[in-house]
C-alpha cells in the first residue's frame, strides 16, 4: 500500500510564471515533473507512474497486431544518408561525433534502422507482412521548447513500422493501426478526432493524425459539424462560393492605374471599390532545395499568387514544390526576381521556369485563381496596379496547386454536404503514415514474390506520443483547483483521506478500507499525513486522482464520503459497499468515454 506520508510528492501552491498552458502549470504544481533545461524534464514519482500506465495500455494493444523491438537511440550517419534524411532533417536533428570522428545522431525516429533490419533479414514474401514496434526515447533539437511536455527536446514515443508485399497489404496494416489507436486513446480517456494530415518529412501517400481539441494546441483543425469531415489546416480544403467578377474597363486588356500609398490589400480594395477576393495577392519566398548525391543545398526564388482574402499555407507550398524550408524574399532578392517593390508585386510580365526550383523564378498560383478574370494586381512598379488582369491570358505560371489555408465558415469540401467549416486548436497525440517505397527503395530492401521475382516491400510508419497523451488528458479535464485523469492512466484510482490521523479509530478505519480496496484490485493511495483536512483535500484535487474517499466523523456510524473529482460531487457510502460502488463508477466513467468518443 502506498502511503502519502512516505512518498515524494512536491506540490506547489503556484506554478512558475512561464508555465502558460494548463497541463504545464498543473504538471509542475502536482509534482509530476521538474524542468532540468529548455525542453528537458525530470519525471517524478506521480508523473512516471501515469506514464507507465499509458505505456502499459499502448503495449497491450500493440501486442495484438505487432512485435516489440528495442533499438538504439544513438545512430550512425550512413543509414540516414542512404534515405537522404541526414541533410533533410536540418537542424532539428542532434548530431555528434565519437572519439574516432565518426558522425552519429540521436534518433528522432527509426524508419532507417527498421528498414535496415528488414533489408538484412527478410528474403521472401512468405515472411510478410511484418509489423514491428518499440517504445523508446526520441530526441529533437526543438528551436522553441515551450508548453511543458507539448514541445520538448526529449520525449517518449511508440513508433511502429509495417512491411507488406503490396499496397493492399499496406492498406490492411494502416487500418489495423487505425483501429488500435482508437482503442488506445479511448482507454486513455481521450476525446479525440481523426483527421487528414500532411506527411511532412516522413513522406508517403496518406497520413492521418489523431487530435485532441484544446486551446493549448498548436495545430489548427478544420472540421464540418454536419458530415464529420476533419483535416489539419495543412491539409484541409473547402468549396468556395462563386465570385462576381469585375466588369472590364476600356478594351479589357491590363490597364496601368496610379494607386499612391495603396500597398495593403485593404487599401487596394478600397481604392478600386472591390472585394479582396478580386485582388491578386503576391507572397514572395526563397525556398531551400536540398542537394542530392553530394550536391550542395541551394536557395531558389518562389513567388506565389492567390486571392487577396486568402493566406498562403506554407506546409502546402513546401509539398507542392518539394522544398525543405522557406523564408521571405529580401529587398535585393525582390529586385533580382521581381524587379518591383513590396506591396506592388504582380504576375504580369514575370518570366518563370518550366519546373519548380529551377535556375530562375518559380511561379505558383493557387487553384482558386484558375478561371478568374478582370482582377487587380500589383504592376511591379511603386504606386501602381493593373486592372483587367485575367490569369492564363495575361500571365502564366510554373505550377497551379492548392496552397491556401481554408477559412472558418467556408463550405465543407464533401459533395452535397452543405455544412460550414469550423476551425479550432488541437494537439496531436498520434500520427499514422503510408510511407510507400521511400525508404525500402532508397535503402535497397528486397524480397522475392510468389513468382520468384525480386520486389520492394511497401512500408508504413505509425507514432504515438506517450507524454502527449498525459498532457492532452490534463488539458481536457481541469479546473482552477487542479485536474483529474481517467482511472486507467491516473497515478492512483482513489485516495483514501483520513481527515484526522490523530484519531486512532479514524486512522484504523482508513488503513482497513485502503487495504480492502487494494485487495479488490483498485490502485489506492492512503493519505495518512498529519495535516489539516483542508490541506489534504486541496492536494487531492490538485494531483489528478479521479476519486477520493473521506474517512471522517461519519465513519463512527459506518459511513464514508465518496467524492468524484470530475464534477466535485459526493455521496455517503456504507463502509461495506465502498469497493463495489467505486468499481462500478470507474466502469461507468470508462464506458462514458467510449460512447462519447
Amino acid at each position: 500500500m502506498h502511503r502519502w506520508s512516505k512518498l515524494f510528492v512536491p506540490t506547489l501552491r503556484e506554478a512558475p510564471a512561464d508555465a502558460e498552458v494548463a497541463s504545464h502549470r498543473f504538471l509542475l504544481r502536482a509534482g509530476y515533473i521538474r524542468q532540468l533545461g529548455a525542453g528537458i524534464y525530470n519525471y517524478l514519482f506521480l508523473g512516471q507512474r501515469s506514464l507507465n500506465k499509458i505505456i502499459g495500455i499502448v503495449r497491450e494493444e500493440m501486442d495484438k497486431i505487432a512485435q516489440e523491438f528495442y533499438l538504439p537511440g544513438i545512430l550512425p550517419r550512413d543509414l540516414w544518408e542512404q534515405s537522404g534524411r541526414w541533410t533533410g532533417m536540418g537542424e532539428n536533428m542532434f548530431r555528434l561525433k565519437d572519439r574516432k570522428g565518426a558522425d552519429l545522431c540521436l534518433g528522432m525516429t527509426h524508419e532507417e534502422i527498421m528498414t535496415a533490419i528488414a533489408r538484412n533479414e527478410l528474403r521472401s514474401y512468405k515472411q510478410l507482412p511484418q509489423i514491428w514496434y518499440q517504445i523508446q526515447t526520441k530526441f529533437r533539437d526543438e528551436p522553441r521548447p515551450k508548453s511543458g511536455l507539448l514541445r520538448v527536446r526529449q520525449f517518449t514515443m511508440k513508433d511502429s513500422y509495417s512491411f507488406d508485399l503490396n499496397p493492399a497489404g499496406l492498406d490492411k496494416s494502416f487500418d489495423l493501426h487505425d483501429a488500435v489507436y482508437r482503442r488506445i486513446f479511448t482507454r486513455c480517456g481521450l476525446k479525440f478526432v481523426a483527421v487528414e494530415a500532411d506527411s511532412g518529412a516522413m513522406g508517403g501517400s496518406q497520413s492521418q493524425e489523431f487530435m485532441v481539441y484544446t486551446d493549448a494546441g498548436e495545430d489548427l483543425i478544420a472540421s464540418c459539424p454536419v458530415c464529420g469531415y476533419a483535416a489539419n489546416l495543412e491539409k484541409a480544403t473547402s468549396r468556395l462560393e462563386p465570385v462576381t467578377e469585375m466588369e472590364p474597363t476600356g478594351d479589357g486588356k491590363p490597364e496601368l492605374v496610379h494607386t499612391p500609398g495603396c500597398a495593403a490589400i485593404t487599401d487596394v480594395a478600397a481604392f478600386f471599390k472591390i472585394s479582396p477576393a478580386s485582388d491578386i495577392k503576391c507572397v514572395a519566398y526563397m525556398a531551400l532545395k536540398r542537394g542530392v548525391n553530394g550536391a550542395k543545398d541551394s536557395w531558389h526564388g518562389v513567388t506565389t499568387f492567390l486571392r487577396g482574402d486568402h493566406q498562403v499555407n506554407e506546409t502546402k507550398l513546401l509539398g507542392a514544390i518539394g522544398a525543405a524550408e522557406l523564408r521571405p524574399m529580401q529587398t535585393e532578392e525582390l529586385t533580382q526576381y521581381m524587379n518591383g517593390p513590396a506591396g506592388y508585386l504582380g504576375p504580369v510580365g514575370l518570366k518563370h521556369d518550366a519546373k519548380p526550383l529551377g535556375e530562375g523564378l518559380t511561379v505558383l498560383i493557387d487553384k482558386s485563381l484558375e478561371g478568374r478574370k478582370n482582377m487587380v494586381c500589383g504592376a511591379n512598379k511603386l504606386d501602381y496596379h493593373l486592372r483587367n488582369v485575367t490569369p492564363g491570358r495575361d500571365f502564366t505560371w510554373t505550377l497551379s496547386a492548392d496552397i491556401r489555408s481554408v477559412n472558418e465558415g467556408e463550405a465543407c469540401p464533401q459533395y452535397h454536404c452543405g455544412g460550414k467549416l469550423v476551425v479550432g486548436k488541437a494537439v496531436e497525440v498520434g500520427h499514422i503514415f503510408k510511407l510507400g517505397y521511400k525508404y525500402s527503395e532508397s535503402m535497397g530492401a528486397r524480397v522475392l514474390d510468389e513468382n520468384g521475382k525480386e520486389v520492394t516491400p511497401i512500408m508504413g510508419s505509425y507514432g504515438i506520443g506517450i507524454e502527449r497523451i498525459l498532457t492532452a488528458a490534463i488539458e481536457q479535464s481541469n479546473d482552477v483547483n487542479g485536474f483529474w485523469l481517467p482511472a486507467s492512466i491516473a497515478p492512483f484510482t482513489v485516495v483514501v483521506t483520513v481527515t484526522n490521523v490523530a484519531d486512532a479509530a479514524l486512522r484504523e478505519t482508513g488503513e482497513k478500507l485502503a487495504a480492502e480496496l487494494e485487495a479488490a484490485g483498485l490502485d489506492v493511495l492512503l493519505d495518512d499525513r498529519d495535516e489539516r483536512a483542508g490541506v489534504k483535500f486541496k492536494d487531492a484535487d490538485l494531483v489528478g486522482i479521479p476519486y477520493r474517499i473521506n474517512v471522517g466523523k461519519k465513519a463512527a456510524s459506518g459511513v464514508v464520503e465518496l467524492v468524484r473529482r470530475a464534477n466535485s460531487t459526493s455521496v455517503d457510502v456504507p463502509l461495506g459497499e465502498v469497493a463495489a460502488q467505486l468499481k462500478e463508477r470507474v466502469q461507468e466513467d470508462a464506458l462514458l468515454t467510449e460512447v462519447t468518443t
